[in-house]
């Protein structure tokens, strides 16, 4: 029997391609360790986001491939997940308890936001991520309904509030501290603080991503996301329509000057399927999700289809990848997912832990 080597096994992972980093194992540096006794070799993979999902299908590839190569009697791998805080903007850290904040935001109300963003927080924890969920938009916040909270958050000590949970994620409302039909009549100065103090005054518990869903538009609570709290990548949620479309220009334009990274477009109501006859129309128009993120040089990370189930299931506090973990859509959430965390695992990392504060004073 011929004697398996190292190299033969790292060319093999290098026909593999990642799907979700577009690169191949090796080259995306997921190749963790490589162990060879005889004929029998095993393979350490280590992803840089969750894809729990995947993970049955990218060790068949891997055991299939390897398996392959002469002299090999065994092949046996693992795959693992360690996320990693991501590099922010500049003169900003990331906060503790929260290795990355994901800020999903569109330029218009209406397109399904929140419920994007719900079910995205859901489906990262389903792939096997630490997740919380900010409802930032202080006007009109619809989180605790759509993951069936009720009731007001704890202090411990006086200072910070606990999180609400359910669903296995973390979760923070303003929601949480007034009546349901309780109108904010404030100015923008004190949404802005109560965003700040919402983010800042919650205990979070050791979250790979907190989801920050974002009121619509551009305007105070961007810009002090923007300036004042570490995002480590931005979702851009729209529709086909032209309408909506153009005011998601203007809110992936936002971020693209304040530098934070856009990850990725999803196209909502991309498609309506009838329930009685199956016949597919696309109501508000076709391929704008495509073109916009062809037209800024973005992923498009997804598209969703007009379906009344996903309404219902969010008002029910039951979202999607909760209601109906197996079917369709919620697989469709989860792609989302994966693809979006992928593409923050591709930028680069935070440092600012590694390195002492040098502080420079006259004697």
């Amino acid at each position: 029997m011929s004697e398996v080597s190292r190299l033969q096994v790292e060319t093999a992972l290098k026909e593999i391609q990642d799907p979700y980093v577009e690169k191949d194992l090796v080259g995306a540096g997921e190749v963790g360790d490589i162990r060879i006794d005889g004929g029998r070799v095993a393979v350490d993979l280590k992803l840089g986001y969750p894809a729990g999902g995947a993970h049955d299908a990218l060790s068949t590839q891997v055991r299939d491939k390897v398996a392959a190569i002469k002299g090999v009697s065994d092949v046996e791998v693992k795959v693992e997940t360690r996320i990693t805080a991501h590099a922010v903007q500049k003169n900003l850290k990331p906060l503790e308890g929260i290795k990355n904040i994901i800020a999903v935001a569109s330029g218009k109300g209406g397109v399904g936001k929140s419920t994007t963003a719900v079910n995205l927080a859901l489906a990262l924890a389903a792939e096997g991520a630490k997740v919380g969920i900010l409802d930032a938009d202080i006007y009109g916040p619809s989180q605790p309904r759509m993951l069936g909270i009720t009731g007001r958050p704890e202090s411990r000590d006086g200072q910070r509030m606990e999180p609400m949970e359910n669903h296995g994620i973390q979760a923070m409302s303003i929601g949480f501290l007034i009546e349901e039909d309780t109108p904010m009549i404030w100015r923008g100065p004190m949404v802005t603080q109560a965003l700040e103090q919402l983010l800042r005054d919650t205990r979070w518990h050791d979250l790979d991503y907190l989801v920050v869903d974002l009121p619509p538009g551009t305007g105070d609570v961007q810009l002090t996301l923007a300036q004042k709290i570490p995002v480590s990548g931005a979702i851009i949620v729209t529709t086909p329509q032209d309408i909506a479309l153009l005011d998601a220009r203007k809110g992936l334009k936002m971020f693209e000057k304040v530098e934070v990274p856009v990850l990725g477009i999803v196209e909502n109501m991309s498609i309506h399927i009838c329930s009685k006859c199956g016949h597919e129309e696309h109501i508000f128009g076709e391929g704008g999700g495509e073109r916009m993120a062809g037209e800024f040089g973005v992923e498009m990370l997804g598209a969703l289809p007009l379906d009344i189930h996903i309404r219902e299931q969010a008002d029910g506090g039951q979202p999607t990848v909760i209601a109906d973990p197996d079917g369709r859509v919620a697989e469709i959430y989860r792609e989302i997912a994966r693809r979006a965390a992928a593409r923050l695992a591709m930028q680069s990392r935070d440092y600012s832990s590694k390195f002492p504060s040098i502080v420079i004073q006259n004697t």
